[in-house]
């Protein structure tokens, strides 16, 4: 009887093509609001809350967004590589041009991520919150945010019937807006504009969206090992 209720949903959700790829992005977001507001801590365990929404929402339409597919390849892993390589390098910058950060950033309102300084040093549950801050970053932000930036708002600038857009296809006013929404979402701003023009501009080269959810995904994995690496919590 569930399965079958299960089997109905997604069916329904297949006709609203908007809603499957917009809804989990909205929840993921309106989740992230919480982190650092509810409380000391809140913003590790809400942080694990939004990871496990995210990652339920994702199996839950995956059969419903026929081009949310990993696709491993060098470009994209290349691309990820060099896209970190440039968030880190440009964080120098913007300090030392005293450059405004955080336009659109909504999270965390206050303290730090960094729950070794929390928990302890050698502490089980700041490992538990690295390792699930690790996986979420690198597994499931990626296909969520690749979804609605690159598979819907890219194509719906373009054309409200945007399942007729292909991906490959290249916009010059949907390129950039989406690229300057994607950059003001994040606290490094400038960098994120310059990522999401990566990430795009490999959408546009190869037709797919799984090369942008690898790149995606090794670019915030090497991101989560350098903040581990050198304690430069600010980056989360």
């Amino acid at each position: 009887m569930e399965n079958c209720i299960l089997k109905r949903l997604r069916s329904r959700l297949e006709s609203y093509p908007v809603a499957v790829r917009v809804a989990p992005f909205l929840i993921f977001v309106f989740l992230t609001l919480g982190q650092g507001k509810l409380g000391a801590g809140s913003q590790f365990w809400v942080y694990a809350v939004k990871t496990v929404v995210g990652a339920f929402m994702l199996l839950f339409v995956w059969r419903s967004i026929i081009e949310m597919r990993w696709r491993l390849s060098l470009p994209a892993v290349g691309v990820g590589a060099a896209v970190f390589v440039m968030w880190i390098g440009l964080d120098g910058f913007v300090r030392m041009l005293e450059l405004p950060t955080g336009f659109l950033y909504l999270a965390p309102a206050s303290g730090t991520w960094n729950p070794f300084e929390i928990f302890g040093a050698g502490a089980g549950a700041a490992w538990i919150f690295f390792c699930v801050r690790l996986f979420g970053s690198a597994l499931v932000v990626p296909p969520l945010e690749e979804v609605f930036y690159r598979s819907f708002l890219y194509r719906y600038i373009q054309k409200s019937d945007f399942m007729g857009v292909p991906l490959r296809g290249f916009h010059f006013f949907a390129f950039f807006a989406v690229a300057l929404v994607f950059g003001l979402s994040h606290r490094e701003w400038l960098a994120g504009v310059l990522c999401g023009m990566a990430y795009q501009g490999l959408v546009c080269w190869k037709g797919r969206l799984g090369d942008a959810m690898t790149a995606h995904a090794v670019t915030n994995f090497l991101i989560g090992l350098w903040i581990l690496y050198t304690g430069n919590w600010q980056y989360w």
